[in-house]
């Protein structure tokens, strides 16, 4: 075991990235440099789990430790491994609740991927992320790994779930900005999956598979061209949209300033817009924090895709 205290920080992401519902995801690092994303620091305790939470959003999670996720983690962890050595954990909690950036997620993968370092990486990578996705679920209301796997593997990456892989990473256009705008409003992803239709009509069923099939295509071919004529989300944007204040006109706004795409990211009210260009990214910016942003809280920042996935600091 180690001695040392450790730090991780887990990156926050997009899940669907538009035209991957449930099946695409993508981890996002600030151009500026700022970390975007939870943090968890694990250290040694003389006995049991002491469980401490700080950050800009500890007042939104459970004042019970036994309620908190990232408790809920170790106990099942130490249990799990038979371990009798009692840790201390602290949860930096810098993303909000409900903002479609992958909150719970975040604080998961930290939580998880601190526990396996510090006790000498029981689980292997497969299996981290298999319980990082059962996890997740606990608090978005069904297993799925499109917030998870990026945050903890970087990247962009495409659900697989075959009996060996979960993910595997495809390529993402590194000349591509994508600018996140958190508007302050917090909408439940369960809430959110609730607004869709239990069942598909074969039409928008076969849009969805071409549509995602190009994108990934196009990712591998280099061609983003491509890749934005089908970057479109036709299974919940349909639903969710009205559903997310200011998403609309904003989608608008920002296709007349000459953003590639704009769609939800996750299940909002986060959205995501496109752009090759950083002084467009930078504009797009601009008119969301004046026009987006309406409760106290929101932001924007201007993104590339994070490659690092989960890390010691």
């Amino acid at each position: 075991m180690s001695r040392n205290a450790l730090t991780v920080y887990a990156p926050a992401s997009m899940g669907n990235v538009g035209v991957g519902f449930d099946l695409l995801g993508a981890a996002l690092a600030p151009v500026n440099g700022e970390l975007l994303g939870d943090k968890v620091t694990i250290s040694a305790a003389e006995q049991g789990i002491e469980f401490t939470q700080t950050g800009a959003w500890a007042h939104k999670l459970p004042s019970s430790a036994a309620d908190n996720i990232v408790s809920q983690c170790a106990t099942f962890f130490l249990s799990k491994q038979g371990i009798e050595q009692g840790v201390k954990l602290e949860l930096e909690k810098n993303l909000p609740v409900g903002s479609g950036l992958g909150s719970s997620a975040s604080s998961v993968v930290a939580a998880l991927y601190a526990l396996n370092c510090f006790f000498n990486s029981p689980y292997d990578q497969n299996a981290l992320l298999q319980l990082m996705g059962e996890f997740e679920g606990k608090i978005s209301g069904s297993v799925h790994y499109d917030n998870v796997a990026p945050s903890y593997l970087g990247g962009m990456q495409l659900m697989t779930d075959t009996p060996s892989s979960v993910c595997e990473a495809i390529p993402h256009f590194k000349d591509w900005y994508w600018v996140v705008s958190y508007s302050g409003v917090s909408l439940s992803t369960a809430k959110m999956r609730a607004l869709l239709p239990e069942q598909q009509d074969m039409a928008t069923t076969l849009d969805y598979g071409r549509r995602l099939s190009a994108f990934v295509h196009a990712s591998y071919k280099g061609d983003p061209q491509m890749a934005i004529d089908v970057l479109k989300d036709v299974i919940a944007e349909p639903y969710r949209a009205a559903a997310i204040p200011g998403f609309v006109e904003a989608r608008q706004a920002l296709n007349e300033l000459g953003m590639l795409t704009t769609g939800i990211s996750g299940s909002g009210p986060t959205l995501f817009t496109i752009t090759d260009s950083l002084a467009k990214a930078e504009q797009a910016k601009l008119w969301l924090d004046d026009h987006y942003l309406c409760q106290a809280g929101g932001f924007s920042h201007v993104c590339k895709i994070d490659e690092q996935g989960a890390r010691a600091l």
